[in-house]
């Protein structure tokens, strides 16, 4: 059974938005495994090595914890000379990494090169906006740039393994680490989740500056209950491949050398130690070369979920599942030696263990080059100009304007070039740190440029002023600010205020939310300082959707800002003004309320759908109770997925279909021609602007539900003031089939619906056949 791939899609899509490099297939990327003289060489090592330094190859240890015998920091050093580790994670700097590096290649018996590793996830000095963000931008090109950067710049302090893209399928906003992603959408997912490999690894990974990349978690872990993170997962498998599986898939297609199993359990199975996903999934129907490595301690966690009494069943499961690499449980070392001589785990599971991780090495080129550049200067590194100015185009694309109502006969925003006196108020408005956002490697908050610090810049040149008032903490319940923000809110022409979450405590792993309300007492800020009647704009700062309702009713203009990165100040100054148009597009649905989640576009109908319902008051009769809705708040998400405003304005011309009917079988025999659908999208407004072009399908009469509409392609396009574009999508196999009754992947007759819009909830439609 084939799990199906979106590898045509995102073809397509590389030419649709124009990418820079061609696409490179898995051949080019991934650690080859039909090269007679480097598996020659690995076997010869194999060979000469004991059973104990093939374990060693397939420990992996995080050099920033104390966990050696008795709790006491082992002796990494003494470690690396007995061949007793293979890989590292967070030593950092190229003094550190070339020193242990040589005592591996000069002291160890085989002189096998270990491998250093880090979470490098948006960026290593230069941090561009967390990956939420950047998935906003709808734009793969920039995400593969920004990726290529962090590779480069990792890679000079021997960094050659970033545990990265998360391409985990998020639909509650409660979990934290919808951070890490990109979304809930799985066919943005796939293209995310290409940008990303193909940007680490480059066009080879032996490459001084490429870095393997790790596609992680594997899998279903955006899918914990509750939101609540490490939760059980429970996902019947037609969902499992139709939803969470494609991005996975669209990854290791683009070459990704590895891949990271996941803390939860799926359906039962901790996924650490789950055969079905790691091996008949993962080896046997998707051909996959690289190496599979625990998440922390994730094996040793086994013993918590309850099935396995002890380390030593959890190192026998695990590795006979198809896991290659344990990271910090610390149980391959004192355990597999053992089970391979009481003949409880064959001696060739280590070898194949062994030799995938030699592979890698041997991909990365680390045999004959395994030290890191010495730097002409000592310290840390300088981030280069280029590359921060290319941060700040990465952010000013992220930022999603939700709302822009008019203030005094035109939108408030952009802001007049002539404001006088602007109030800037709010706990996150020159907080260096929280623009960072979580995960910041090597960034440091010396090099952030706070809005506080851009906007004073701003508006000093023309002899402006601005009134800052810091209001209250993120967290806190204390409003002795309040006076002071209130005061400077009545002394300006526009108040500016900057609120949202703490990026390290309240966003990514471990980070879950029962409330997705502004922490702290900043809502009671926020409706005090708006109680002045001032104009607003809202600036949001936060690693998932918030819930804001109140605001939507209450302040003419907001943005959502995410956690921008080094050049946060400077982006959303230039956006504020207008020297850029927002053109981010949401890629999660934001809610009225937490009790709405998980909230997700692409849901199944019901049979009573509440299509038509009045639901903003008690049903006015018997029948209109009893539908798939809430008594208390509507179905619909505030914001929905895809949306995002712009300083100007689109049209869509009706849509041209090239036919109104297709074949099933000649679309499943590859003899059927596609169908194109086009449309004419227009700039209407007086500024230029780019708009994301977004195609969705509907089917209906298959053997089982499909989704209500289903993300099928997206183009970026950039339109002068009245300027138009046409617009084609091809509508093929791959954006037609799924996995049906019978669990195949095909395309079934059906009718049905395209729409292509700026959103998934808006757009121009048509209709078409599906025949037999």
């Amino acid at each position: 059974m084939a799990t199906k791939t979106r590898s045509l899609r995102v073809l397509l899509l590389a030419v649709a938005t124009s990418w820079p490099f061609c696409f490179l297939g898995a051949q080019a990327l991934a650690p080859r495994v039909d090269d007679p003289a480097i598996e020659q060489r690995i076997s010869k090592l194999l060979g000469q090595m004991t059973l104990e330094e093939k374990v060693g190859q397939i420990v992996h240890c995080a050099a920033d914890r104390s966990n050696g015998p008795g709790g006491a920091p082992p002796d990494y050093r003494e470690q690396i000379v007995n061949g007793q580790v293979g890989s590292f994670e967070n030593v950092t700097g190229e003094a550190e990494t070339n020193a242990l590096q040589k005592l591996a290649v000069e002291k160890s018996r085989l002189h096998i090169p270990v491998l250093f590793a880090l979470d490098v996830i948006h960026g290593y000095r230069t941090i561009f906006p967390v990956p939420l963000a950047m998935a906003s931008t709808w734009d793969p090109s920039l995400v593969e740039q920004a990726s290529r950067i962090a590779a480069k710049e990792a890679s000079r302090e021997g960094i050659r393994w970033t545990f990265s893209p998360m391409v985990d399928i998020a639909r509650d906003a409660r979990w934290g680490r919808i951070v890490e992603g990109a979304g809930e959408d799985p066919y943005l997912g796939s293209a995310m989740a290409v940008a990303y490999v193909r940007g680490y690894q480059g066009a080879r990974l032996d490459d001084p500056q490429s870095m393997l990349a790790c596609v992680k978690h594997f899998v279903g872990y955006g899918a914990a209950e509750a939101g609540r993170d490490y939760n059980t997962v429970e996902i019947s498998e037609r969902t499992l491949r139709q939803v969470y599986l494609p991005p996975f898939h669209a990854a290791v297609k683009a070459g990704s050398g590895s891949v990271m199993s996941a803390f939860n359990s799926l359906n039962g199975v901790p996924s650490t130690s789950n055969w079905f996903t790691l091996t008949h999934i993962l080896r046997q129907e998707w051909g996959f070369p690289g190496i599979v490595i625990s998440d922390y301690g994730s094996m040793k966690e086994t013993i918590a979920h309850g099935i396995a009494l002890d380390g030593k069943t959890a190192t026998r499961k695990s590795i006979l599942a198809g896991l290659d690499i344990d990271l910090e449980s610390n149980l391959f070392s004192p355990y597999l030696p053992e089970l391979v001589r009481s003949g409880a785990v064959p001696e060739s599971a280590v070898d194949q263990a062994a030799r995938r991780m030699l592979r890698i090495k041997f991909a990365l080129g680390l045999f004959d080059h395994p030290y890191a550049p010495e730097p002409a200067t000592g310290g840390v590194p300088q981030l280069d100009p280029a590359d921060v100015e290319f941060s700040r185009t990465v952010a000013e694309r992220s930022f999603v304007l939700l709302k822009n109502e008019k203030s005094g006969g035109k939108p408030l925003l952009p802001l007049d070039p002539d404001v006088h006196t602007i109030a800037l108020i709010g706990p996150l408005a020159d907080s260096a740190s929280d623009m960072l956002g979580p995960w910041r490697a090597r960034g440091n908050a010396a090099d952030v440029v706070t809005l506080r610090t851009a906007l004073t810049a701003r508006m000093q040149q023309s002899g402006r002023q601005v009134l800052f008032a810091k209001g209250t903490e993120i967290l806190t319940t204390q409003d002795n600010g309040f006076a002071e923000a209130v005061a400077a809110a009545k002394q300006a022409d526009v108040v500016l205020m900057a609120v949202g979450e703490d990026a390290l405590w309240m966003s990514a792993e471990g980070a879950s939310r029962a409330h997705l309300g502004l922490p702290g007492n900043q809502q009671q800020l926020l409706e005090a300082v708006a109680a002045t009647g001032k104009p607003m704009v809202l600036i949001v700062f936060s690693g998932r959707p918030l819930t804001l309702a109140w605001a939507a009713g209450h302040v003419p203009a907001i943005l959502q800002a995410w956690f921008p990165g080094v050049q946060a100040g400077p982006a959303l100054v230039r956006t504020l003004f207008g020297d850029v148009s927002p053109s981010g597009k949401l890629t999660v649905s934001m809610p009225h309320s937490v009790g709405q989640e998980p909230l997700y576009y692409d849901a199944l109908n019901t049979g009573r759908p509440a299509d038509g319902v009045d639901l903003s008051h008690p049903p006015g009769n018997h029948d209109e109770k009893y539908h798939s809705r809430y008594v208390d708040e509507p179905n619909a998400p505030l914001f929905p997925f895809g949306y995002g405003l712009s300083y100007t304005k689109f049209s869509y011309s009706p849509l041209e279909l090239s036919t109104s009917q297709i074949s099933a079988s000649g679309l499943n025999q590859k003899t059927a021609q596609a169908l194109r659908v086009s449309t004419t999208v227009g700039n209407t407004g007086s500024r230029a602007g780019d708009e994301v072009v977004e195609l969705y399908v509907r089917l209906r009469g298959t053997s089982v539900a499909l989704p209500v509409r289903q993300l099928e392609g997206f183009r970026r396009v950039a339109l002068a003031p009245g300027e138009s574009k046409r617009v084609e999508f091809t509508v093929g196999r791959d954006e037609l089939a799924f996995w049906n009754i019978d669990m195949q992947d095909l395309v079934e007759p059906a009718s049905a619906t395209v729409w292509i819009g700026p959103s998934s909830s808006e757009g121009e439609s048509a209709d078409f056949v599906i025949a037999k």
